[in-house]
């Protein structure tokens, strides 16, 4: 699917279907893209989203919630998606990937 391949800046959501239990066939899927900019998991499981959002190759990882964040915060993506962080003490350190995890734990 051409949409979920590209790095689109504007409202745009991607939700697709998989089959029950198909984690590794997920993140395979999530992770081949040239861009990494930043991903959301969405599950009443937070183990399960701990550990895709530790295997997902994106700057930024939103758990039960889209685009909240704090704008002091490091800021960057993997891959094509920039190199280095932007603000904060991590942007100096552009030869480290780090990872964003932000939690939403009262999904409504």
């Amino acid at each position: 699917m051409y949409i979920a391949q590209e790095e689109s800046f504007g409202p745009v959501m991607v939700i697709s279907k998989f089959k029950n239990g198909d984690v590794d066939g997920v993140l395979r899927r999530a992770n081949a893209t040239e861009y990494g900019l930043a991903s959301g998991v969405f599950t009443k499981d937070i183990s399960k989203a701990l550990y895709i959002s530790e295997k997902l190759e994106a700057g930024t990882v939103f758990i039960n919630t889209y685009n909240k964040t704090d704008v002091a915060a490091p800021f960057g993506g993997f891959k094509l998606s920039g190199f280095g962080k932007d603000l904060g003490k991590l942007s100096s350190a552009s030869i480290i990937s780090h990872m964003r995890v932000l939690i939403n734990e009262n999904p409504t």
